[in-house]
């Protein structure tokens, strides 16, 4: 009889969870919140409801947002709710998506139309899975904080569904066509798993000045999403992608100033 080793790691029992306070808990209640978004808009995609489908994803994007400044806030950052937090990214911004324009525009395509699917889940899996690596790397320069390694998961939802949003607005003669979501979808995927490097607002400081400005801009922004939500959120994702090249020119700028 061969003796339990109890020095292999193989035969280590897992610890069981520290007891945890309430507040602590919380955002990680937030990211479950954010997860339920994601497969409710999968449910109303199924229902063809399209505005509450592509309301959960935005709803799963502010959630998203929201439990990692909780997270600080309280000081309950943990290995445990960055791992819950990069699965319930996949389902709402890789999974939901894709099954979505799927559902509304692809699947007449066939097998095509399934493919392009599995590529977008595929390739922000494969983002997510990057984004954590990085994030342990100790060489980066403090600049590079202020930048990610091609589109986050979020915004890659949101240009990803842009076809979907804009139908809101302007019918679905032309962007309920195949073929644009098509391109919307495989230019989206790639700009995912790219190198190119785009703005985290994250750290972003306001300067004094511009403050007050900054502020009333904010307010703007709320009225026009309770009074025009599609024609708002189509905008911001417009001002987004204008945003790359100057990203771009940015970050070539700080790494030859290394």
């Amino acid at each position: 009889m061969i003796p339990e080793s109890h020095g292999d790691p193989i035969h280590k029992r897992a610890r069981p969870f520290k007891g945890l306070s309430f507040n602590k808990m919380i955002p990680n209640m937030i990211t479950l919140l954010a997860l339920c978004a994601g497969m409710s808009a999968i449910r109303f995609g199924f229902e063809n409801r399209w505005e509450l489908a592509a309301f959960s994803i935005v709803a799963a994007a502010i959630l998203d947002t929201l439990d990692g400044r909780v997270a600080r806030f309280l000081k309950g950052s943990s290995k445990f709710g960055a791992e819950l937090d990069s699965l319930a990214d996949f389902i709402s911004f890789g999974v939901a998506p894709g099954i979505m324009l799927y559902l509304w525009a692809l699947q007449g395509s066939g097998r095509f139309g399934w493919i392009l699917a599995l590529i977008f889940a595929s390739c922000m899996a494969l983002r997510l899975a990057r984004f954590n690596t990085l994030l342990d790397d100790p060489d980066a320069p403090a600049w590079k904080a202020n930048f990610f390694s091609g589109t986050p998961a979020p915004a890659g939802a949101g240009l990803a569904l842009l076809p979907l949003v804009l139908s809101f607005q302007i019918g679905d003669d032309l962007v309920r066509r195949p073929e644009v979501v098509s391109v919307v979808l495989i230019l989206t995927s790639i700009l995912v798993v790219s190198r190119v490097p785009t703005f985290s607002f994250k750290k972003l400081k306001i300067p004094g000045p511009w403050v007050m400005t900054t502020l009333v801009a904010f307010v703007v922004l709320v009225a026009a999403s309770f009074s025009a939500p599609w024609t708002t959120l189509t905008c911001v994702l417009a001002l987004y992608i204008i945003s790359m090249p100057f990203s771009i020119r940015k970050h070539a700028a700080l790494s030859k100033s290394e």
